[in-house]
């Protein structure tokens, strides 16, 4: 019983850590010119992590240009809210 309770307060001390800690906005660099990712603002509105972070918060694994295309156009395609065209996140 212990033992679970102290692994339910590491959870969940984790993850509002991880909440309260997380960079603001985050800039991918990318070829066709960086990607300014404002994470905090996609925190708020979503309140999942787990919309992006598969395995909760942290970094995502399979991040990166295919993840990122199908992933965040993805979504901002379904919710009809955020860019989707390649100039809209890219910026030389």
């Amino acid at each position: 019983m212990k033992k679970t309770a102290i692994t339910i307060a590491f959870v969940a001390t984790s993850a509002f850590a991880a909440h309260v800690f997380a960079a603001d906005v985050i800039e991918f660099p990318a070829s066709m010119g960086k990607v300014t990712f404002p994470h905090k603002k996609h925190q708020e509105m979503l309140k999942d992590c787990k919309k992006c972070h598969e395995n909760g918060p942290g970094k995502i694994k399979e991040f990166g240009k295919d993840w990122a295309h199908k992933t965040c156009k993805g979504c901002h395609t379904e919710l009809k809210k955020g860019p989707v065209g390649c100039t809209d996140c890219h910026k030389k």
